[in-house]
């Protein structure tokens, strides 16, 4: 055994002068912030690569900022969207003589669209692309008149088209507090 070796096992170890792997980065970020980053959670392999991705991003401060302003452009367009639909719906609602619906005011709302598009669709689907008669859509259509209350139009939503019909059918007294579609 040579005496290279017998060091090497004898228990002996390497020192080094360097302190390691940075563990704090100083980030510049695309907003131009800058910010110390402790990364020493990361393997130290992987620290420069997570480093240069972080100094491609915003700070944290104004990447909440600009997803605050995201949410607000997104509810303001949402609630305009719903404002459209609901003028649509409404007038659909007159043009057609559907009665006014029973509800909450936030359901009553939702359910006069929900019928709306129901309707055309059912419409579009069985008389237009289907071989309704014009006559037997117009049963449709007066049994759809009875039901007022907007749940159950809600609850149909994501019906088939297809199944309208049969739906409206099974609708119990309470869907329907009246005979008379005109009242």
């Amino acid at each position: 055994m040579n005496s290279q070796n017998s060091s090497a096992h004898s228990g002996s170890r390497i020192h080094c002068n360097s302190p390691g792997v940075k563990k704090v980065w100083t980030i510049t970020h695309t907003c131009g912030h800058e910010a110390e980053r402790d990364l020493s959670d990361r393997a130290a392999d992987r620290r420069a690569g997570f480093a240069t991705w972080l100094a491609k991003q915003e700070c944290t401060d104004c990447w909440r900022a600009a997803k605050a302003d995201d949410e607000q452009d997104k509810a303001a367009w949402l609630e305009a969207k719903r404002a459209a639909e609901q003028a649509e719906s409404d007038a659909w609602s007159a043009q057609y003589r559907m009665p006014p619906l029973e509800g909450t005011e936030r359901g009553i709302g939702w359910g006069v669209r929900c019928r709306h598009q129901l309707l055309a669709v059912a419409y579009t689907a069985m008389v237009l692309e289907g071989d309704l008669p014009e006559a037997e859509w117009q049963e449709v259509e007066d049994s759809a008149r009875t039901i007022t209350r907007a749940g159950w139009w809600i609850d149909q939503r994501s019906s088939e088209p297809g199944d309208l019909p049969e739906l409206l059918q099974a609708a119990t007294s309470a869907d329907r507090p009246t005979e008379n579609p005109f009242v």
